[in-house]
């Protein structure tokens, strides 16, 4: 008898922020806003491009001491205005084009309240990653508290 590998655990993580949800959104699009933060612990983000349409890219080159670290290779699956964003989140090396990309699934839920807006972040689809790399896989939700810590400062009204 076979049994088929469990499959690796959703990452969800929930935040208030107190700003309106327009412009968590924009945080979210906004490749200047990005670059002061979303690169978790010690990375800083060299670069991001956004191609701010469904189908559109997403590319994000993070850094540790000025040594390229990978970062993300993402399509925008779907953008609904101050409410929604969705992506094929694909995790890179620091050789982009050679190296191997791991899919995945992160959506993205903004839900105005009185403090601010209500930020819910679903990462879902992250087997492959944990299949190849599991000590990666296991600092995700780590890694997204981080960012999501910046991000709160980022966007801080």
């Amino acid at each position: 008898m076979t049994s088929s590998p469990t499959p690796f655990p959703t990452v969800r993580r929930e935040r208030t922020l107190s700003a309106p949800p327009a412009a968590v959104y924009r945080a979210w699009l906004d490749p200047e806003v990005l670059q002061r933060w979303l690169a978790p612990g010690a990375l800083e983000l060299a670069r991001a491009e956004v191609d701010e349409r469904v189908g559109g890219r997403f590319r994000i080159w993070q850094t540790h001491s000025d040594t390229p670290v990978g970062g993300f290779e993402a399509e925008l699956l779907e953008l609904v205005p101050n409410e929604r964003i969705a992506f094929r989140w694909g995790f890179v090396g620091p050789d982009r084009d050679a190296g191997p990309r791991f899919d995945s699934l992160l959506t993205v839920t903004l839900r105005p309240v009185p403090e601010g807006t209500r930020l819910v972040i679903v990462h879902e689809r992250l087997d492959a990653l944990a299949a190849a790399m599991p000590d990666a896989a296991q600092q995700i939700g780590g890694g997204w508290d981080s960012v999501l810590d910046r991000l709160a400062v980022a966007v801080k009204a």
